[in-house]
């Protein structure tokens, strides 16, 4: 690439993408596939510029295709402690870009899907800013310290506190606000809350929260 992205796009195999679920992806972004997060780019149109993992899931020609268009290509054992996700953040994190957004990765294991919310919240990958979009127009924001919720009036936002309790949460925007409360982990506090305006704010004073927003349809 020719310029210096301040954004990652990392892509993760699974359901194909839908764009028009969840709006625009980041077009000026830095592109890492993890495995077949290799076809899911070639099927968005995107240039993989970074493609990592064992590779037991991409086709064939899809790997073939992101050497071919210049792709670095970093091959792990199937055998491995981390997870081609984890290995993605990873070199993200490597590279000094702070912000970065998920696709992919909806392919029906909830094993996956519980594993990469964690992964994203962790301590390790506390200097990245990580928003994973979904079908449906889902998202799920990490947040430490201030986050901005943006969405349409009316549609849930769930607060969950990872890895400990989160306090001093405080809440601007939403229909049933938290000052400086405390969430811990298991706590359904924080469920089904809702946007009142199209830009709300959370605030986290010590620890780290997932602000899950199941789209606009959901019931």
């Amino acid at each position: 690439m020719s310029h210096t992205p301040t954004t990652a796009l990392v892509l993760l195999g699974g359901e194909p993408v839908d764009v028009v679920d969840h709006g625009t992806l980041p077009t000026a972004a830095f592109v890492v596939a993890a495995d077949s997060g290799i076809d899911q780019a070639h099927l968005l149109g995107r240039h993989v510029d970074l493609a990592v993992g064992d590779f037991d899931s991409v086709s064939a020609g899809g790997l073939a295709r992101a050497r071919a268009e210049g792709a670095e290509v970093r091959e792990h054992p199937v055998e491995k402690a981390a997870t081609d996700f984890e290995l993605a953040l990873d070199a993200v994190a490597a590279r000094g870009i702070t912000s970065v957004v998920v696709a992919g990765g909806e392919g029906g294991r909830l094993d996956h899907l519980i594993s990469n919310a964690l992964v994203m919240s962790s301590e390790r990958f506390a200097g990245l800013e990580i928003t994973a979009v979904g079908r449906g127009g889902s998202r799920l924001h990490v947040v430490r310290g201030s986050r901005l919720l943006a969405g349409e009036p009316g549609e849930y936002v769930t607060l969950v506190a990872v890895h400990g309790a989160a306090t001093g949460v405080t809440t601007e925007g939403l229909r049933y606000p938290l000052v400086e409360a405390r969430l811990e982990p298991g706590s359904s506090l924080g469920v089904s809350n809702e946007l009142l305006v199209p830009r709300a704010r959370v605030d986290v004073a010590v620890g780290v929260l997932l602000a899950i927003l199941p789209g606009p349809e959901s019931p």
